[in-house]
């Protein structure tokens, strides 16, 4: 009997491991492999902020499942997840429902021998008063449209009204992590190429963008060395940063800080911290954390369950060595755990009981300023030669960073796609408007 892989996620490690076992296993017909996700296509979760503020179409650089898996020979099935029986082997879908909330397809049942759930993560919000109701935020490609249309309406709105000019938009980010950084300075851009596109009457400057983040400092996961240049550049950008400041309290027009501080704003975004889905809190019996991550062992497989293996943000997996300390939710452990996963899943289809196991690899971080700058350090192999990590700044930086998303792009189409998908966006850009206007 062919063996059955279910992948339940399509983000950047399930998409990958997805199309890895597709193009080897099911291609020749070793298993049947079927991705499972509530959407209809993929945009690369570290690029939203760029979804948000215009600079990226998402209509030009989704991934569309169903093709996806036609060319990888896997199945795609539309659904979400909501229940897990592990002792029939089975995955409950809920029912789907289309814009009218008329059912699309009924709650239905997949069967299984291995599952990889792969859900990735929310933001966290801690409960914060008001925060659900009045904040905005950037976990999937309709929030960050949804954003972006909202930003888009303040300009349209102003230019609409000839006696109304230097009217100001204030925009507050809450958490100062890598998405709140390169989306305020994303939005500083985006400002300015809205001014030259003729929609001037809110000028670049009147666009007041807050940064508020309860550490001392900005990108409290990376090293010092890098958030201090990122500061000083967002702050000659125009951008308030706050550290320091803990949000107690979100209003219809502003935020309420522990400390008294009061910060008017008429959009907000909450991009501090993450939390697995709720419903792998109760799945059937698994072992999960506070912020509902499925605990697993190194081989990623669950903690009472062999046949169920966990991946990506919504896995904790530790890191041996570190006091208890879990894997980062990170894109590139996200990467390496698919890599992982496509060699296990392919001992347990050939009948192999011994696993590898995983070991979280720490290439560095890299931070985009939009088009402004780029900062980050490299580790590994190139660090290594030289003696540490390697920092790096500007226009090198940039190109790295850049080089993340081709990286993930040949994961999914093939050097020769992206190659041309390359040269499209090249010549994309003297047809089409450098921000999405509408």
């Amino acid at each position: 009997m062919t063996h059955k892989i279910v992948i339940v996620g399509g983000g950047a490690g399930g998409l990958e491991l997805a199309t890895r076992l597709g193009r080897t296993l099911g291609k020749r017909r070793q298993a049947s492999v079927t991705l499972v996700d509530a959407n209809l296509t993929h945009i690369w979760k570290p690029l939203l902020h760029e979804v948000a503020a215009g600079s990226l179409n998402s209509n030009v650089d989704e991934l569309n499942y169903v093709a996806q898996a036609k060319w990888n020979h896997f199945e795609f099935q539309l659904g979400r997840m909501c229940g897990l029986d592990r002792a029939n082997k089975r995955i409950q879908l809920e029912a789907a429902l289309d814009e009218n909330g008329l059912e699309l397809m009924p709650a239905r049942e997949l069967s299984y021998d291995s599952l990889v759930i792969a859900v990735g993560s929310t933001t966290n919000d801690f409960g914060t008063a008001g925060a659900a109701e009045h904040c905005l935020f950037l976990d999937t490609r309709e929030q960050a449209e949804r954003f972006h249309r909202q930003l888009l309406n303040h300009y349209l709105r102003a230019h609409a009204e000839p006696g109304k000019s230097d009217e100001l938009i204030n925009v507050a980010i809450v958490g100062a992590g890598a998405t709140g950084v390169e989306l305020a300075a994303e939005l500083h851009h985006a400002a300015r190429e809205l001014a030259a596109y003729g929609l001037n009457k809110i000028s670049p400057d009147n666009m007041h963008i807050t940064l508020i983040e309860a550490g001392p400092r900005v990108l409290p996961a990376l090293p010092e060395r890098i958030s201090k240049p990122v500061h000083k550049t967002l702050e000659s950008l125009g951008v308030t940063v706050l550290t320091g400041a803990a949000v107690s309290q979100v209003t219809a027009d502003a935020l309420h800080t522990k400390d008294g501080k009061v910060i008017p704003a008429g959009l907000k975004v909450w991009a501090a911290g993450i939390r697995a889905p709720q419903f792998l809190n109760q799945l059937d019996g698994l072992e999960s954390n506070r912020i509902n991550q499925l605990l697993v062992r190194q081989t990623l497989q669950t903690t009472l369950d062999d046949d169920v293996f966990a991946m990506g943000d919504c896995a904790a997996c530790p890191m041996p060595g570190t006091d208890g300390r879990n894997v980062p939710p990170r894109a590139q452990a996200a990467h390496q755990m698919a890599s992982l996963l496509a060699k296990s899943l392919k001992g347990r289809v050939e009948g192999k009981s011994a696993l590898p196991t995983y070991q979280y690899k720490d290439y560095g971080s890299l931070i985009s300023l939009s088009t402004f700058s780029a900062v980050g350090n490299l580790m590994g192999n190139l660090s290594g030669k030289l003696g540490g990590s390697v920092m790096l700044e500007g226009w090198l930086a940039r190109m790295f960073y850049v080089s993340l998303y081709r990286m993930h792009q040949i994961a999914l189409y093939g050097m020769t796609r992206t190659l041309l998908m390359m040269l499209g966006d090249r010549i994309g850009r003297s047809t089409e408007p450098r921000l999405k206007l509408h």
